[in-house]
C-alpha cells in the first residue's frame, strides 16, 4: 500500500484522490512541465492538477501574467498590441514544441485579442496565462480540462462565493477520474471573469481540495517547503517539518510568501492537510500543513517572519484607562480615515497605535486632527520608519521565558525594541523595531532559538 508519510498516518486508498497544484516556476519551460508530469504519473492518486502560468525560466526573464498585463494596458490604451501578444504566444509554443504536442492553441489566441480590442478587463488578461497552461496540461496527462470560469464563482461585490463554488465543483467533477482545473481565476455570474489576488492559484488548488474531499492537497512550488526564516537574511535557513493551519496564518500575514494566506479557509473546514513540495527535488518530504498536531517542533518556535515600513501613533492621556470609550473614540480617527491598524498595545497613560507608513503618512495630520477631536488627549508624537516582526510558534505555549530570550538575543545585538506584544493564545510574539534594526534583530532571535538553542 502506498503511503506519503508514515509520521502523519495518511495512507493510500482506492477512493483517495489527491489535488496538486503547481506554481509558475514548476510550469515555466517544457524541460519544468516534463518534470510535473513525471511526478504526477509517479502517483496514481494524483487526479486533480491546479496549474499557474509559465513563470520565469530564469532570473531576467518575464512571467506570462506580466506580459498579459503589458499588453492588455496597450490594448487598453488603443495602441497595437500585436508584437506583445507574438512574445506570448511564441512562449506557449515553445512548451507546445518541447513536449512533443499536436495541439493548436490559434483559435483560444484569436478568441482572446477580440476580448482585448474590446476591453474585456485585467483580470480577463491576466487570467488567460493559468487558461491557456491548462489546456495544455490537460493535452499533455490525457486529463480533462474543466474551465475555472464554469466552476468558481464570485459574488457581485467581488467577494468569492465558497458555498456555491462547492457545489458547482462537486457537481461537475462528479464522476470525473481525473482533471486540469486553471488556478487564479473564477467568474461572475455572468461570466466575467474575475482573479483572485497575486499567488491566488493556491487557493483554487485549496477549493478544489475541499470540494473533492481530498486526503491530501499538494502544493508544489520550487523550495522544498516551509523555512524557519526568510532565506534572503538568514543563511540556509532550517526547514520545518509540520506547521499547524494558525502558525502559518500568523507568519503569512507577517510576510510569509511559501503559501497565499487565504488558501488554508477551504480545507481548514475539512481537515485536509497541505503538503508543500519542491518541483525540482520531488524525493523531498517538504512542510505539512495542519489543523493540530502532537509532533512537537524541534524548535522552541516554528517561525519568524516581518515586514517593514510601519508608523507607531503614541497617544498619552492621564488616566486613560479609567475613561471609558478612550480607545474606541481613538480609533475612530483612523476608521474615519479609511487606514487600518495593526497593534495596539497600551499602558496607564499611554496608547500606541501601529499602522502601514504608506497609508498613514498622506493623511497623518487629519487623523491627529480626529484623534484630538474625538478623544482629547494631552499628547500626539508619531514615530515612523519601524518594522514589526512575528516569532510565532506552537512550543512557546509550554516553553517558560520566552519573551525574556528574545529581550535577551535583541539587546546582545543592540537592538532597541520599540514594542511587544503578546496574544493570550502564546501562539506568537510581535515586536516592533527600527526599520534599520530589521535584519539584525531576525539574525539574532533565529540564532538563540535555532543555532545557538540555549
Amino acid at each position: 500500500m502506498y503511503q506519503q508519510n508514515p509520521n502523519h498516518g495518511i495512507a493510500g486508498g482506492k477512493d483517495m484522490n489527491k489535488v496538486v497544484k503547481f506554481g509558475g516556476s514548476s510550469l515555466a519551460s517544457a524541460e519544468q512541465f516534463k518534470k510535473v508530469g513525471a511526478i504526477i504519473r509517479a502517483d496514481k492518486e494524483r487526479k486533480f492538477v491546479v496549474p499557474s502560468a509559465p513563470g520565469k525560466r530564469s532570473s531576467d526573464d518575464t512571467k506570462v501574467t506580466d506580459m498579459l498585463y503589458a499588453c492588455y494596458e496597450l490594448a487598453e490604451q488603443g495602441k497595437d498590441f500585436a508584437g506583445q501578444m507574438q512574445a506570448i504566444k511564441d512562449r506557449y509554443q515553445e512548451i507546445i514544441d518541447g513536449l512533443g504536442l499536436k495541439i493548436s492553441l490559434d483559435k483560444e489566441f484569436k478568441g482572446i485579442e477580440k476580448n482585448f480590442k474590446e476591453k474585456a478587463g485585467s483580470d480577463y488578461a491576466a487570467s488567460r496565462g493559468e487558461y491557456l497552461n491548462g489546456i495544455i496540461m490537460a493535452q499533455y496527462l490525457g486529463y480533462e480540462f474543466v474551465d475555472a470560469a464554469s466552476v468558481i464563482r464570485f459574488k457581485a461585490d467581488g467577494e468569492h462565493d465558497a458555498e456555491l463554488t462547492n457545489q458547482l465543483l462537486k457537481d461537475r467533477l462528479a464522476g470525473v477520474e481525473a482533471a486540469v482545473i486553471p488556478g487564479f481565476y473564477g467568474a461572475y455570474e455572468d461570466g466575467k471573469v474575475k482573479t483572485f489576488s497575486r499567488g491566488g492559484s493556491d487557493i483554487t488548488g485549496s477549493i478544489v481540495a475541499r470540494a473533492i474531499k481530498a486526503n491530501v492537497y499538494e502544493n508544489w512550488t520550487d523550495v522544498s517547503g516551509v523555512l524557519v526564516a526568510d532565506p534572503r537574511i538568514i543563511y540556509k535557513p532550517e526547514g520545518v517539518e509540520t506547521i499547524t493551519y494558525r502558525e502559518l496564518r500568523e507568519l503569512a500575514y507577517m510576510g510569509f510568501s511559501v503559501l497565499h494566506e487565504d488558501a488554508i479557509f477551504p480545507v481548514r473546514s475539512e481537515g485536509i492537510p497541505i503538503n508543500i513540495r519542491n518541483t525540482n527535488a520531488p524525493e523531498d518530504n517538504g512542510t505539512w500543513i495542519v489543523e493540530s498536531t502532537c509532533q512537537k517542533s524541534k524548535y522552541v518556535i516554528t517561525g519568524i517572519a516581518g515586514k517593514k515600513g510601519f508608523c507607531a501613533v503614541n497617544i498619552e492621556k492621564e488616566m486613560m484607562n479609567s475613561e471609558i470609550g478612550f480607545g474606541r473614540k481613538v480609533l475612530q480617527a483612523f476608521e474615519e480615515n479609511e487606514i487600518s491598524f495593526e497593534h495596539v498595545p497600551s499602558g496607564i497613560d499611554t496608547m500606541t497605535v501601529f499602522v502601514h507608513q504608506d497609508e498613514f503618512i498622506h493623511k497623518e495630520q487629519k487623523v491627529v486632527s480626529g484623534i484630538h477631536r474625538l478623544a482629547d488627549p494631552d499628547s500626539i508624537d508619531i514615530e515612523a520608519d519601524l518594522a514589526l516582526i512575528a516569532v510565532v510558534g506552537r512550543g512557546m505555549k509550554s516553553t517558560r521565558g520566552t519573551a525574556g530570550r528574545i529581550f535577551s538575543a535583541l539587546a546582545h545585538a543592540n537592538v532597541n525594541v520599540k514594542m511587544i506584544d503578546q496574544g493570550s493564545s502564546e501562539l506568537n510574539i510581535i515586536i516592533g523595531v527600527a526599520n534599520a534594526d530589521f535584519e539584525t534583530a531576525i539574525k539574532a532571535i533565529y540564532d538563540i532559538f535555532v543555532i545557538s538553542q540555549i
